[in-house]
């Protein structure tokens, strides 16, 4: 019996003949979904979502005998300023609070009052984070390790297995690692390590902003704005900024602060290249 909130079993559709026309079949899809209890639910001002499953996290139970999993997602890898932030977050197969999905989808306000529920409601959740120093000394690629690696070996118990949100492995052996497009809107456990991920360096961006106001951290975060752009040419990078990237080739009078990248000619792969200044 397939447990409330799971998605239907593959293969279902497939036993419908054929000479159904697929206006009809996907209509079929979407009725035995909602009838399932994997409904579609609206948020404010937004489209439509799919409730986060545990079917991942089942299936990686079933092939691999796994018992603990671990959900992980990062933020902050495209600020400009600020760490990346890691979380690692432990759930079981409970059913998750209302709302959960991608902190991306959520408004900052609801996202604050899930994140306080939910480092509540998960097992165990922990942070890691990769310093802009580190982030400038070693590449994006292995400070995401750097920070993913923190942030699971905080966790009270070693997980047997990590759903990792995204199409690249950036944590490599010894890790048994299950990647997953868009994980934070599909599983439980990546959508809860991204909405406390994001609210913990949100808060963590802001604090450092208090001495630097003119950049706006409270509001962006780190990433690029027209706020956040102005305060970089008139007064130039802060302790705080990743001092390797390309917005300062946009810069002259800041230019000649620009870290070479040491790793660049190795064989670390960098993902999802940065953001320059103009774009």
């Amino acid at each position: 019996m397939r447990a409330e909130g799971e998605c239907p079993l593959p293969g279902r559709a497939a036993a419908r003949p054929v000479e159904v026309p697929w206006r009809e079949a996907v209509q079929a899809l979407a009725n035995q979904g909602v009838a399932s209890g994997h409904r579609r639910r609206t948020l404010s001002n937004a489209m439509p979502y799919e409730a986060p499953t545990h079917t991942v996290e089942r299936s990686l139970r079933a092939t691999t005998g796994a018992k603990i999993i671990a959900g992980v997602d990062e933020v902050g890898r495209g600020a400009w300023a600020g760490p990346v932030t890691v979380c690692a977050a432990i759930t079981g197969l409970r059913r998750p609070p209302a709302g959960l999905t991608d902190s991306k989808l959520i408004s900052p306000k609801r996202r604050t009052e899930l994140a306080a529920e939910l480092e509540g409601w998960v097992t165990s959740h922990a942070l890691g984070h990769a310093s802009p120093e580190e982030i400038d000394d070693m590449g994006m690629t292995a400070a995401l390790r750097l920070a993913a690696v923190r942030a699971l070996d905080a966790l009270p118990v070693r997980p047997d297995a990590v759903i990792l949100d995204g199409k690249h492995d950036y944590l490599g052996a010894p890790w048994r690692v299950r990647t997953v497009i868009k994980g934070d809107q599909s599983c439980v456990a990546v959508a809860a390590a991204s909405v406390i991920a994001k609210v913990q360096r949100d808060k963590m961006m802001a604090e450092l902003g208090i001495e630097h106001a003119d950049f706006g951290f409270a509001a962006n975060a780190g990433y690029p704005s027209p706020v956040h752009k102005a305060a970089l040419a008139e007064r130039g990078p802060t302790p705080y900024h990743r001092l390797s990237w390309a917005y300062l080739d946009a810069l002259p009078q800041w230019r000649h602060l620009k870290k070479a990248r040491a790793w660049a000619e190795g064989n670390v792969p960098e993902i999802e290249g940065q953001l320059g200044f103009e774009f």
